[in-house]
């Protein structure tokens, strides 16, 4: 039965997180394991945090782990958390005391929104939390569920002689079960009212108990992501880990003008790799809308950005003369192609010292400002860092590692304050590139301009610790109608071909 949208219900996620980890052999609960640089549970709970359709949340944690999560909760500033208490020794248990916890305060008659989802599936899509509260709109119960691509076999024990074959179910029917699994908030508990009754009672998911037990009401099935995996098994940490390195951010949301303007009034930026293409571009923009720039180049200020004496000076003279450095920002590269065998040491040595130790040089002189200011450093990549492939071992090489030095960055800097992103371009309209390559044909690159405002607004943005792509739009499909996932999954294979 469906039920009437009177008016919009409060919606609560229920983040439950009583794993103990000792399926990937851990020590500690697996929603605590670090990946990508976070704990598997502030994934998930950022997830949450930033969906317009949840309106707080309440983690259920593994007992004697509460301190843990109020810690992340904290350093994280995940506003929407309201509690964290301790779940119970069985799934049913921990439910049974989320619903007493939601049902604290509800005036007689008053329902709300509530969606349980696991904490160590921390791939969660926006779009299918979307779904989720939109159908609650309608029924009362909705699972998450994606097609099933192996063949599922139903088997029994005979004997000792091991297991053997009873049924092949017909796989066109069969659906793999994931999270959230949504319900109102006056049905789960009806179900757990009268599963109460049930001495035998006994369920490793709610929607089963919704369906044991209230037959009468139907469950609306919302298609899941493959993405949205469960932390589980050991491999299940390497592919997790490996997923949120490759997969990219959407893009922020654009400021307009009087935004830009308003952020960057009084802020000082200082660009290296500042003499053309992206970052000049970038210190022209933000320079108009306000900020003092320091834009520094081999070209025009004399500044090689392999040299730690010259980094040094050029943010110690900002600092003198502003009083402090926002923004710190990274475009300077070089392209060298060519096979390794027949490229000569100083090659290999220049491409080390620009791509690789410059960065890591200039994010080590810019922490101290920018630990002072809570501002952010900004990093580039390549579309070859997916993938390192022939002729472009050193570019494609240096550039990966730009990669992994923006997620460790994050990490460790989060403490102070300071965010650390990466910006990967697609193939973009610039010097270097035309160097390299030369001409291509019109409208097949992005233009350098496109990449600086994307690039300001990831500087604008409270991101840290993010890849960032910037790709021509496809004017046959929104980027709204794809999950951040299926975007980053298309990136990468759109890499194969790209450089």
């Amino acid at each position: 039965m469906s039920v009437q949208h009177i008016a919009q219900a409060r919606t609560t996620a229920v983040v439950l997180a009583g794993g103990t980890g000792q399926r990937v052999g851990l020590s500690i609960p697996k929603q605590l394991l670090k990946i990508a640089g976070k704990a598997v549970i502030e994934h998930t709970l950022s997830i949450f945090q930033q969906s317009e359709s949840i309106d707080d949340i309440i983690v259920l944690m593994a007992p004697g782990y509460v301190p843990d999560i109020e810690k992340i909760v904290a350093k994280a500033g995940l506003t929407k958390v309201v509690k964290v208490i301790e779940g119970g020794t069985t799934r049913n248990e921990t439910t049974e005391r989320a619903i007493s916890v939601l049902g604290e305060g509800l005036a007689e008659g008053e329902d709300r929104n509530v969606l349980f989802h696991d904490a160590v599936r921390p791939l969660l899509s926006q779009r299918v939390i979307t779904d989720c509260v939109d159908a609650l709109g309608r029924y009362e119960a909705v699972d998450v569920a994606i097609p099933s691509a192996d063949t599922i076999i139903v088997t029994r024990t005979h004997g000792g002689d091991g297991e053997f074959i009873t049924e092949v179910p017909d796989r066109s029917r069969l659906r793999r079960g994931q999270t959230p699994q949504a319900f109102k908030l006056s049905t789960i508990r009806r179900a757990y009212e009268v599963a109460a009754g049930d001495p035998n009672f006994q369920a490793t998911d709610d929607c089963s108990v919704v369906l044991k037990y209230l037959p009468d009401v139907p469950i609306y099935v919302v298609a899941g992501d493959e993405y949205n995996m469960k932390v589980t098994q050991p491999v299940d940490v390497f592919i997790a880990d490996k997923l949120f390195q490759l997969a990219s951010t959407a893009v922020p949301s654009p400021a307009d003008d009087a935004a830009y303007r308003e952020a960057l009034t009084g802020k000082t930026m200082v660009v290296f790799g500042g003499s053309y293409g992206i970052g000049a571009d970038i210190a022209a923009l933000a320079e108009s809308f306000g900020a003092k720039v320091y834009a520094l180049g081999r070209s025009t200020t004399g500044t090689h950005v392999e040299n730690p004496e010259h980094i040094d000076d050029a943010l110690s003279t900002a600092y003198a003369e502003t009083g402090r450095v926002d923004y710190v920002v990274n475009t300077a590269g070089v392209l060298r192609i060519g096979k390794l065998a027949e490229t000569d040491n100083a090659t290999i040595q220049e491409a080390l010292n620009v791509n690789y130790l410059a960065p890591v040089q200039i994010a080590r002189a810019s922490h101290k400002y920018l630990a002072e200011s809570k501002g952010q450093l900004l990093l580039y990549t390549s579309s070859s860092y997916t993938r390192g492939r022939a002729e472009y071992s050193l570019y494609s090489s240096t550039k990966a590692a730009m990669v992994n030095l923006t997620q460790a960055l994050s990490d460790e800097w989060a403490g102070d304050g300071v965010r650390v992103n990466c910006v990967n371009p697609e193939r973009t309209a610039t010097p270097m590139r035309t160097k390299a390559f030369g001409d291509e044909p019109s409208g097949s690159l992005l233009s350098s301009e496109a990449v600086a405002r994307t690039s300001l607004d990831v500087l604008l943005s409270e991101m840290t610790g993010h890849v960032i792509d910037v790709r021509q739009q496809d004017p046959t499909r929104g980027a709204s109608e794809a999950s951040g996932f299926e975007q980053a999954l298309a990136a990468v294979l759109d890499r194969q071909a790209d450089v």
